[in-house]
C-alpha cells in the first residue's frame, strides 16, 4: 500500500451547514446531520433491529466527514436494548478535520457526551488505521485515513451494513467508481444491506455489478429518493486461507508465556468473551526482557515508508492510547521520548525528511540540540527526534496491569458466567514442552515433559518468545522456526552515582532513562545465540561507552558497580514481529503468496518482539484477536501479511526447491 501524507480537510462554517470549499458540497443535508443518519444511513440498513442479538455487528462508511453518523450509530446501539455486544464502526477519510474544527462542528452537537468522548480520543492525523474503544470496548470506531482507492482492498473484514456516505459523485467521483463499489461487495456478509442519499445512475450499477439487489425508497431533506441495497450475489469466490478467522466459535484459549504478548493476547482475547488460561514455564510474569526495571515505547519513521516504519507508528499509536486508559493502574509513567541522531549536523536533512514525510507534530518532531536539551532537562549535543507519544514504562507492572484486566473481562463475560467455570486462569512454574490437537473433539492440549495434559482448549497462542520456536515448529511444514534469540544486558546506576534525573528517555546508541527512585537504566548489549545468564563486566563497559556517546556532558563514574539483567529476545530475520496464524501441510503451487497456505486451526503464534515489545504488543495481539476470532483486522492487509508467519515457510520452501 502506498502512504500519502494526509491533508486535513478545509471546513468552511460560514454558512448554516459545514461545507468544503474544496468539493463545493455541503457535510449533510439541510435536515440536520442526525436526522439524515437516522433515515438514510440507519434506516436503510434496517438499524438498530438488525443487529439484535448479534455478538459483532460491522458497519463501513466510505467518508467520515464530520463523524455524525458514527455518532448517531453509536447512540442508537446505547439506547437499543437488544443491542449486539460489540458494535465496529469502519470508516474511510481521506481529508479528516484538525482537532479544533471537529470540536467546532460539534459544539452544538444532540449528543454532547459521545462528541466530547470523541474529540477526547481523536487521533493524530497519520495514515494509518486508527482503532479507537468506547463503552468499555463494546463500541469501536476504526478510522482508515487515506484515499479510499488505497484502503478498501486493504480491509480484512466481514461487514454487515454500508453506509455511503461522500461529497456527491459529481463533485467527488473518486469515492463512487466500479473500483470502491467492486470491493463493497468484495467485504460484504452474507446478507449485508447498503444505504446511501445518492440515486445516481452509476452508484446504483455499480452496486448492481457487486452483487447487490437495487431499489430506491422516499428521500429526507429535499431529496425525493435514496438508495437502498441488499447483498444477494450470483456467485462468490472464495477468501484465501490466510484471511480467513480460524477459531470463530471458539469459546477458551491457551496463551503460552505471561511476558508482554502474552498479557496483551489475554486482555484482548478476555474483552472479546474467551475463556483465557495463561501458562507460563518461569516463577513469575514478565520473564526474560519483559522483566526489565524500565522499557521503552515510540514509533519510527523512515525516508521509504514501508512495512517497518508504517507497523512501528500504527504500533506505537495504539500503546500510547493503550497507555493513556491504563496510566491509573501503573506506578510510574514517563511521557516523551527523544531520539538523538549521531550526526550534530543534521538536523537540516531531519527537517526535509519530517517535511516530506507529512506526519504531524502531535506524532514527531525534528529538534535542535538546544530545544532537545530543553526537552529532557540535560545538555545534549546533538539534534533529535521528539515523538510526544513515545515514553518509559515499568514492563513488569505494565504485564500485570493487562493480566488483571483480562481476569476482570474473562470473568464478567457471559459465556464465561454459563459455562460456570473461571474466566481466566494464570498457572506459573509451568513448562510447556509441546502441543497436541485432538482433530476428532477440534481441541488443543498443552503436555508437560512426562506427555501430561495441563490445560486444553479450542485454540493456542504462543507467546513465549525465544521458547516458542520449538513449539511452532512441530506444526509448520519446512525447516525450523526463522528466529535467532538474542542476549540483552542492561545496567543500573544507583541514585547515589547518577546523573541528575532525565525529565524524559533518550535513545539513539543505546538508551538511558531514569527510574522512579533516581536511578538510571541505561544499555542494552546485543548478542545473538548467547545464553550466558550472568552479568559480564565486559558488556558494562561497553554500555557505559554507549551512555557516555548518548549523554556526552554526564559525569560518569570509572568504577560503577556491576549491577543490571540480563534477558533473552527472539528476533525475524527481517527485524519485524511474527504474528498471525501458523501455516500447515504442504504449499500450494501459489506458495509465494502467504496468505494461499492452509493454515493450523486455532494456533497462532506473536513472537519477534524483540527490544520493541512494550511498543508492539498491543497492536500485535489486536491482530491474533482479529485472525482467531473474525473481528476486522486493525491494520491493512498488506501490513498484516509481512507479519504473517507463511512468509518465512514461503520463503524455506522457494529456497529448498
Amino acid at each position: 500500500m502506498k502512504t500519502a501524507p494526509i491533508l486535513p480537510a478545509r471546513v468552511d462554517f460560514s454558512g448554516a451547514i459545514p461545507s468544503a470549499p474544496d468539493f463545493g458540497d455541503s457535510y449533510h443535508a439541510p435536515s440536520g446531520a442526525f436526522a439524515q443518519a437516522r433515515q438514510v444511513f440507519l434506516g436503510g440498513n434496517g438499524l438498530p433491529d438488525r443487529w439484535a442479538g448479534r455478538r459483532r455487528f460491522v458497519v463501513l462508511e466510505t467518508g467520515f466527514g464530520l463523524g455524525n453518523n458514527f455518532l448517531a450509530t453509536w447512540a442508537a446501539w446505547r439506547d437499543d436494548p437488544a443491542r449486539c455486544e460489540r458494535l465496529v464502526f469502519l470508516s474511510i477519510e481521506k481529508h479528516p478535520l484538525m482537532r479544533a474544527d471537529l470540536e467546532r462542528a460539534h459544539a452544538a452537537s444532540p449528543e454532547p457526551a459521545l462528541a466530547r468522548q470523541l474529540l477526547d480520543a481523536w487521533p493524530a492525523l497519520t495514515p494509518n488505521l486508527h482503532t479507537l474503544d468506547f463503552e468499555d470496548g463494546h463500541v469501536r470506531l476504526m478510522l482508515a485515513f487515506g484515499d479510499a482507492h488505497e484502503w478498501m482492498p486493504e480491509l480484512v473484514a466481514t461487514v454487515d451494513a454500508f453506509f455511503l456516505d461522500g461529497f456527491a459523485p459529481a463533485k467527488n467521483p473518486e469515492l463512487w467508481d466500479e473500483a470502491v463499489l467492486k470491493q463493497v461487495g468484495r467485504l460484504a456478509a452474507p446478507g449485508a444491506t447498503a444505504a446511501t442519499w445518492s440515486v445516481a445512475r452509476g452508484v446504483r450499477d455499480g452496486l448492481t455489478s457487486a452483487g447487490f439487489e437495487v431499489e430506491k425508497r422516499p428521500g429526507i431533506g429535499g431529496k425525493w429518493q435514496n438508495t437502498v441495497a441488499r447483498f444477494a450475489p450470483r456467485h462468490r469466490p472464495p477468501v484465501p486461507p490466510g484471511r480467513t478467522a480460524i477459531a470463530p466459535d471458539a469459546e477458551d484459549v491457551l496463551i503460552i508465556g505471561a511476558g508482554l504478548a502474552g498479557a496483551a493476547c489475554a486482555r484482548v482475547l478476555a474483552r472479546e468473551g474467551l475463556r483465557v488460561t495463561v501458562l507460563e514455564g518461569g516463577a513469575t510474569t514478565a520473564p526474560q526482557a519483559s522483566g526489565n526495571p524500565g522499557g521503552l515505547f515510540h514509533g519510527t519513521l523512515h525516508a521509504e515508508d514501508g512495512p517497518h516504519a508504517r507497523f512501528s507508528r500504527a504500533a506505537a499509536q495504539a500503546t500510547e492510547r493503550e497507555l493513556r486508559r491504563l496510566s491509573p493502574a501503573l506506578p510510574w509513567l514517563q511521557w516523551g521520548l527523544l531520539r538523538v541522531e549521531r550526526d550534530p549536523e543534521a538536523l537540516t536533512q531531519m527537517q526535509t525528511l519530517l517535511a516530506r514525510s507529512g506526519l504531524p507534530d502531535d506524532y514527531v518532531q525534528a529538534l535542535d540540540a538546544e530545544a532537545a536539551s530543553a526537552k529532557a532537562g540535560f545538555a545534549l549535543s546533538q539534534p533529535a527526534w521528539f515523538f510526544p507519544g513515545g515514553g518509559a514504562v515499568s514492563p513488569p507492572a505494565l504485564v500485570r496491569a493487562w493480566l488483571a484486566d483480562a481476569a476482570e473481562a474473562a470473568n464478567a463475560a457471559k459465556a464465561n458466567e454459563a459455562a460456570g467455570s473461571d474466566g481466566f486462569q494464570l498457572h506459573l512454574n509451568t513448562p510447556v514442552a509441546r502441543l497436541h490437537r485432538d482433530d476428532e473433539k477440534c481441541r488443543w492440549s498443552a503436555l508437560n515433559g512426562a506427555g501430561d495434559i495441563i490445560a486444553t482448549a479450542d485454540a493456542v497462542v504462543l507467546c513465549g518468545g525465544i521458547g516458542s520456536g520449538s513449539l511452532a515448529s512441530d506444526w509448520t511444514a519446512g525447516p525450523p522456526w526463522p528466529t535467532v534469540a538474542q542476549r540483552g544486558q542492561l545496567s543500573v546506576m544507583p541514585q547515589d552515582l547518577a546523573p541528575p534525573p532525565l525529565a524524559m528517555p533518550v535513545a539513539g546508541l543505546g538508551y538511558a532513562l531514569s527510574l522512579p527512585d533516581g536511578a538510571m537504566c541505561f544499555g542494552a548489549s546485543t548478542d545473538g545465540g548467547d545464553m550466558d545468564p550472568t552479568l559480564r563486566s565486559s558488556d558494562q563497559a561497553q554500555n557505559i561507552d554507549r551512555l557516555r556517546a548518548l549523554l556526552s556532558s554526564a559525569a560518569i563514574p570509572e568504577d560503577l558497580p556491576l549491577a543490571g539483567r540480563v534477558g533473552w529476545r527472539s528476533l525475524s530475520p527481517d527485524r519485524l514481529p511474527i504474528v498471525g496464524a501458523l501455516p500447515a501441510g504442504k504449499p500450494e503451487r501459489r506458495a509465494e503468496q502467504a496468505r494461499f497456505w492452509p493454515r493450523q486451526p486455532g494456533l497462532m503464534v506473536v513472537g519477534a518482539l524483540a527490544s520493541r515489545g512494550i511498543t508492539w504488543a498491543t497492536l500485535c495481539a489486536e491482530l491474533v484477536a482479529a485472525q482467531l476470532t473474525g473481528a476486522p483486522w486493525p491494520m491493512e492487509a498488506s501490513l498484516a501479511e509481512a507479519l504473517d508467519p507463511a512468509r518465512f515457510a514461503a520463503k524455506a520452501h522457494r529456497a529448498t526447491t
